[in-house]
């Protein structure tokens, strides 16, 4: 497909989005027979079908589900195009499109990022998170800038990119005022048979913990596993058990999910690096990000990292 044509790709977009032919032909205001035979030239020109039938109604096809993505971001584009036009901007925005693994807690994602948000010009932040073998595809085909991860790049990834470590901090335990008061006392004995809540089997941080139960002979009870670290704080500010989280946000937890220190889990510990495409950092947003993230990081963990 040499030449793609917008107006097919704006019919099948509003079709996605208004969940049919009908609704998307009163919206355009076209006739359906119109629209229809507009999409089967789109689907002609990619090699495949982009809706498939279920009963009355229409759903994206693998393809089409692809494709409604890249529709996203091109109609994305076009709004925030005329957008400047309407407000007669002589520059473009600054933007900095950062992915973030899913892994990492969101606390520890705004005390490295939240610098950008005072640069000089301003810069506009994008945060995308997801997992880190799709942010690093990103990475990749420059739909990113840089990736904050809590791991670096896997042995044998085929991308060319480059890890550039922002420091660590040490995991610890936290827990409600009840749970606290109950499991503090003789920690980490004590985690044996407590309601805890742990990150996803098969995740770094989980491997850690797992191997750490192991060496000091505890056998906690397992209450919920996540994959949004948020997510699992969120369960922890109700008492639903004990979690793990970096010491450098620790004020931060206590502050906004009202959990108490219980104890660190010995030597493990959570590092940070901000992954670019580039061995040498040259831009200067992603360079003073970095540096300031190495400074906070240090300072909150009280460590020279």
């Amino acid at each position: 497909m040499r030449h793609l044509n917008y107006n097919h790709l704006l019919y099948f977009h509003t079709i996605a989005r208004e969940g049919s032919i009908a609704k998307a032909a009163d919206v355009l205001h076209l006739a359906p027979q119109t629209i229809s035979g507009q999409i089967k030239q789109l689907e002609a020109a990619i090699g495949a079908p982009l809706f498939e039938r279920i009963g009355r109604g229409l759903v994206l096809s693998e393809t089409g589900q692809a494709v409604n993505q890249y529709a996203e971001e091109i109609f994305s584009l076009g709004s925030e195009l005329a957008h400047w036009v309407n407000r007669g901007q002589s520059t473009l925005p600054n933007i900095l499109n950062v992915g973030i693994v899913n892994s990492i807690p969101k606390l520890v994602a705004h005390v490295v990022l939240s610098a950008a948000l005072d640069l000089a010009p301003p810069m506009r932040l994008v945060c995308k998170e997801d997992t880190l073998q799709t942010l690093l595809a990103d990475l990749s085909i420059h739909r990113l800038d840089l990736v904050l991860s809590d791991r670096p790049i896997p042995i044998g990834f085929s991308v060319k990119a480059f890890n550039h470590p922002l420091g660590e901090s040490p995991v610890a335990f936290f827990g409600s005022e009840n749970l606290a008061k109950r499991f503090g006392a003789d920690f980490p004995d004590s985690l044996d048979g407590a309601p805890v809540l742990l990150p996803m089997t098969g995740s770094a941080q989980r491997r850690s913990l797992d191997g750490w139960f192991d060496h000091i002979g505890v056998a906690p009870n397992i209450v919920a596993e996540f994959d949004d670290s948020a997510l699992l704080k969120a369960f922890g500010e109700t008492g639903a058990g004990i979690f793990p989280a970096p010491i450098a946000i620790a004020r931060q937890i206590e502050q906004t999910y009202h959990a108490r220190h219980i104890g660190s889990a010995g030597e493990i510990k959570e590092t940070y690096y901000a992954i670019s495409p580039e061995r040498v950092l040259r831009q200067n947003a992603v360079r003073t990000i970095t540096d300031r993230a190495r400074q906070r990081l240090s300072s909150l963990t009280g460590s020279g990292a």
